[in-house]
């Protein structure tokens, strides 16, 4: 089931497994549409099926009080190690390019927070991805920002410009003032757009997964829908690539959306990770989608 969340808030990915805070509004959608299925669920399927037909991407009407939409997906059905679940297997896969504002001494000191071997692992198994890139991020790697941005397997998104918190407390990150959020996102996104990147859609994460109200309202200026997860992979500073794949294809249901990282420094083994879990997800029949499919439903 899609759902529309005006209050809720998962933790990050960043952080600790996920929770949920208490006072969540939930509003139905539409039914979800079974996916066809793959007569070869064991091969990874050809890149250009992949792609969804190029259109406006969708975006949530806004939560009540005018508050910015929440999509947060809520996996349905039994994954199953033998493939049997529900009809429509889809699983989209999220990456977070974090890095703030005060890194940039540590990237010019040798400090990696890209991970182009991440993304060329996305491209050679042509897993149609969402990238939540902070506005820092695209500046300090413009080339592969463009790269990334002119790709139809890809899109980005949102994810703030210096990774501080929305809301407080959040796992001890810095916190952006009220009247400042709205300009720190469009910040984000105009540093984005000047790397050429062409495929930018307005979805945005909250660094942490942290919002309240007074965040939602400061947003809503912005048209940007909020998006969260149901599945930490738990690769933020994990050492163990296995641990972090039996972690995702344990908590993978059809619909889920699974929050990962593309920063080096802070997840050093989601590439690993990532060439264990999509082909044992394909052996159990499930497809790859970018954020923006799943939204369609």
């Amino acid at each position: 089931m899609i759902v529309l969340a005006v209050l809720g808030g998962v933790l990050s990915g960043c952080a600790s497994p996920e929770a949920t805070r208490a006072g969540t509004a939930v509003l139905p959608t539409a039914p979800e549409k079974p996916a066809a299925a793959s007569s070869s669920p064991s091969r990874a399927p050809s890149r250009a099926p992949s792609r969804p037909v190029e259109s406006d991407p969708p975006v949530l009407a806004p939560g009540p009080g005018g508050l910015t939409p929440v999509f947060e997906r809520r996996a349905t059905g039994s994954t199953g190690r033998d493939g049997a679940g529900a009809a429509d297997k889809v699983v989209a896969l999220t990456f977070d390019a974090d890095m703030t504002a005060d890194q940039g001494q540590r990237a010019a000191g040798g400090e990696r927070f890209d991970n182009p071997g991440l993304i060329a692992s996305l491209r050679r198994l042509e897993v149609p991805s969402t990238v939540f890139m902070t506005g820092r991020w695209a500046q300090e790697y413009p080339d592969q920002a463009r790269s990334i941005g002119t790709d139809p397997l890809f899109e980005i998104a949102n994810h703030s410009f210096s990774h501080h918190a929305f809301s407080s407390p959040c796992y001890g990150l810095p916190t952006v003032a009220a009247e400042d959020m709205r300009a720190d996102v469009e910040r984000a996104f105009t540093a984005i757009r000047r790397t050429g990147a062409r495929h930018v859609v307005p979805y945005f994460r909250f660094p942490g997964g942290c919002y309240d109200d007074a965040s939602l309202k400061a947003l809503a200026p912005t048209g940007v829908t909020a998006v969260q997860w149901d599945v930490v992979s738990g690769d933020a500073f994990a050492t163990d690539a296995d641990a972090v794949a039996e972690q995702v294809l344990e908590r993978v249901r059809p619909g889920s959306l699974v929050v990962m990282h593309c920063t080096r420094s802070a997840a050093p083994v989601t590439d690993d990770a990532l060439r264990r879990i999509v082909p044992e997800l394909r052996e159990r029949g499930y497809r790859f989608v970018k954020v923006s499919e799943l939204m369609r439903g």
